[in-house]
């Protein structure tokens, strides 16, 4: 795991300098120095415990982009991946965009090349290109809309043309063209190597340590893993469905900080994992030393603001305003 700063040394200077030395005294550090320098702190709902309990946001993906563009800070510091800051900086071109942890990316997000889309769209020139908001900057130039996990059935329904190239979760767009029988949707080999590692038999072995409990399940799984879920959806919609249901027990199947966050909100209920498998190490790179760093100056900020060229910009920013169009 790579961090902003070796972390012994950061903490030993917070030590010393600061008087910082619990988890705690570093939280509160945190929240004082947002506000004494404006900053606004985003986290992916993916990330742990203690990274949400010191954002201003929490969200999935696109949710903390929108966000980011409302909040009325000019400084915002994105804990989670590569692509989400991005975003961010797409939607809020003219404010200043940290990603904490630079070195955090996603798989599945840089599996595919802009060159591989675009040798795709001159053999079939009529296909709208639809990207999963999960990609990067660079794939979205050559791309013609955006989708969220829980969009996407929506707007491909929406979507005049009867074929489209979905990319880059192959597992999502099987579960969209169930959703949308009357498309062709053509796929790439690709998809999230955590969601995608989980298996029938994980299931199997939940529900036999946990019978008769729910199995709410997020679409990058698996198909044979979705078929046998009792409800599927985006991250917030999973969190929604716990929430609101008169269940007393589930079983997450999607990154395993889910379970968590919902046990710490809905105390009265039980949360299980479908599989402890299901963590993402991009996702729990980042630390609360990390946050502190950038906030004090002790971080590499050249190395975390995130920049992108004009044409890049432009050109990615096409796809997720008409996913906003559309969606």
């Amino acid at each position: 795991m790579v961090m902003l700063m070796e972390q012994s040394s950061l903490m030993a200077i917070l030590a010393e300098e600061y008087g910082i030395k619990s988890p705690q005294e570093l939280a509160e550090a945190i929240r004082r120095m947002k506000r004494e320098q404006d900053v606004c702190l985003l986290a992916h709902s993916y990330e742990a415990r203690e990274i949400v309990e010191v954002a201003d946001y929490a969200g999935d993906s696109f949710q903390l982009s929108v966000m980011a563009a409302k909040a009325p800070q000019q400084t915002l510091l994105l804990c989670g991946v590569r692509f989400m800051a991005e975003t961010a900086k797409l939607l809020s071109p003219d404010k200043t965009v940290y990603l904490t942890s630079p070195t955090a990316g996603c798989p599945m997000a840089e599996q595919f090349s802009p060159e591989a889309v675009r040798r795709y769209k001159q053999e079939h020139p009529d296909v709208p290109v639809v990207a999963y908001v999960n990609t990067t900057a660079a794939l979205k130039t050559v791309c013609d809309v955006c989708v969220t996990s829980s969009s996407a059935v929506k707007i491909v329904r929406a979507l005049p043309q009867k074929r489209i190239l979905f990319i880059p979760d192959g597992n999502l767009g099987h579960y969209v063209q169930q959703m949308v029988p009357d498309k062709v949707i053509d796929l790439f080999p690709g998809g999230c190597p955590i969601h995608g590692a989980v298996t029938p038999a994980d299931v199997d072995k939940a529900r036999s340590a946990h019978p008769g409990v729910p199995l709410l399940v997020h679409p990058e799984c698996p198909p044979a893993v979705v078929a046998l879920a009792d409800f599927v959806g985006s991250t917030s919609a999973i969190m929604e469905y716990a929430k609101k249901s008169d269940a007393r027990e589930f079983l997450i199947g999607t990154e395993i900080s889910i379970a968590e966050h919902l046990q710490y909100d809905c105390p009265e209920k039980r949360f299980y994992p479908l599989t402890v498998r299901l963590i993402c190490p991009d996702m729990k790179a980042t630390t609360l030393a990390d946050v502190y760093a950038l906030l004090s100056g002790e971080g590499d900020r050249a190395a975390a603001q995130i920049t992108m060229d004009a044409e890049t910009m432009r050109l990615a920013r096409r796809c997720i305003d008409e996913m906003i169009r559309l969606g």
